[in-house]
């Protein structure tokens, strides 16, 4: 065999590990965002099933107050799977969350609703959205060092690819809600349709098991001398790291939980036919999806932080004007431009954000610090937007409410990108 057909079998073999650690740490992304995506795409549903009350707003108010309080386990989750990722291993830590996750996306699928059940159904929503939380919370930290640590040239390409998978999850949820609120009869989609989305979701789960249960752990992490007490270090000796890593994920967060929110608001706010919202989350979620690798792609050349501070002060001049043209012109094409525009800028923010944060922490002590520092600032500025947001709305009587909130958090993300540029040199 000639030295140009080896090199060239040695390339594809490494492209196809390459290729297969991606997916193997994506899955498990994957699978959280589509459950998580599907619950708040449907939450006008749920609410009557699971929440039902004499006022419409309070029902919706409760759905996504669980939604919400789901995301108070993450913390914990954080505490307990990323300390396990750093003392046995990114991998041994995978493993557990996608087993819990699909345990939590079961229990969904199953429940039968409040009109059977009564009280013990909202309950079992909320304990199933606990355990997903609880998983969540090693996830993300696991997997970004999975990923981070076999890729040490490209690390931002192969980073991003957490958000090309929340992208996939995103368009598969809203291609879900566009079949089902256009093909079902609301009867039928009350009855049984909502399932459906679940049922898929759990073929995930097993899938990624599989693949992780045969992938290798990273070398960083079997050269590194481990800890014994990696939350104990991290907040004696890095709390200051994992302060900015809260701050880098605020506008990554609310921009997402934005987008989330955007079905609801389209049926509430804007009156327009439920399947309107799912068209537009769905032509966003391809733009995350294929533009998430490129942007992580470009930020191996030009850095992380010069993109992220782009697309935050964009945010903060642009989404005001979005909103205002959403309140004065709705319509379906008004609302996919501007679901368009906001992913387009939450795009160029998160697909380098991965890889950046993970830049934040040593090896030591990486998983800890990317699962308590995200877990922390998902449950505040995300998790409970579309409850902040639906309060705003109630509150102020102004449509105009999530571009307020919007603005807030692109404040506090630019302030903490300018700090991490100034104290950890990230270019």
């Amino acid at each position: 065999m000639s030295t140009s057909t080896t090199a060239h079998v040695k390339s594809r073999t490494a492209s196809r590990h390459l290729y297969r650690l991606v997916i193997a740490a994506s899955l498990g992304n994957a699978l959280e965002w589509f459950d998580l995506l599907v619950y708040a795409y449907f939450a006008v549903t749920l609410s009557k099933l699971f929440f039902p009350a004499a006022n419409e707003t309070v029902s919706l108010l409760l759905t996504l107050g669980t939604f919400g309080a789901s995301y108070l386990a993450r913390p914990l989750g954080a505490v307990v799977l990323g300390s396990y990722g750093d003392r046995a291993g990114r991998k041994a830590s995978l493993m557990i969350s996608i087993l819990l996750m699909t345990v939590g996306t079961f229990l969904t699928a199953i429940m039968p609703t409040y009109a059977s059940i009564g009280v013990v159904a909202p309950i079992g929503i909320l304990l199933a959205r606990l355990m997903q939380g609880f998983s969540v919370g090693g996830e993300f930290g696991s997997s970004t060092a999975f990923l981070v640590e076999h890729g040490s040239e490209r690390k931002g390409y192969l980073a991003s690819f957490q958000w090309a998978g929340q992208g996939l999850a995103a368009f598969l949820s809203s291609a879900f809600g566009v079949a089902l609120t256009t093909l079902l009869t609301t009867r039928q989609l009350e009855t049984w349709g909502w399932r459906l989305p679940y049922f898929f979701g759990l073929l995930i789960g097993p899938i990624g098991f599989y693949i992780r249960r045969h992938m290798e752990e990273t070398p960083e992490f079997l050269q590194t001398k481990t800890t014994r007490t990696p939350v104990r270090d991290l907040f004696a000796q890095q709390w200051d790291r994992v302060l900015l890593a809260i701050g880098a994920v605020i506008v990554s967060t609310s921009s997402t939980y934005l987008l989330i929110y955007m079905p609801t608001y389209a049926i509430k706010q804007l009156h327009l036919p439920q399947s309107t919202g799912f068209t537009a989350t769905l032509t966003g979620a391809t733009i995350v999806m294929f533009g998430a690798p490129m942007i992580g792609h470009w930020s191996d050349k030009v850095g992380r932080s010069r993109i992220m501070l782009a697309a935050t002060v964009l945010f903060l001049v642009s989404v005001y004007p979005v909103y205002a043209g959403l309140t004065a012109y709705p319509s379906m094409a008004v609302i996919i431009l501007a679901v368009v525009w906001i992913s387009i800028l939450k795009t160029a923010y998160s697909g380098a954000l991965p890889a950046f944060m993970a830049e934040i922490f040593p090896a030591k002590t990486r998983v800890t610090g990317l699962s308590i520092s995200y877990n922390i600032s998902v449950p505040l500025f995300g998790g409970f937007a579309p409850f902040y947001i639906t309060s705003l709305i109630a509150l102020t009587r102004s449509s105009m409410a999530p571009s307020f909130y919007m603005i807030f958090t692109a404040l506090l993300g630019l302030l903490t990108l300018l700090l991490a540029r100034t104290r950890l040199r990230i270019p």
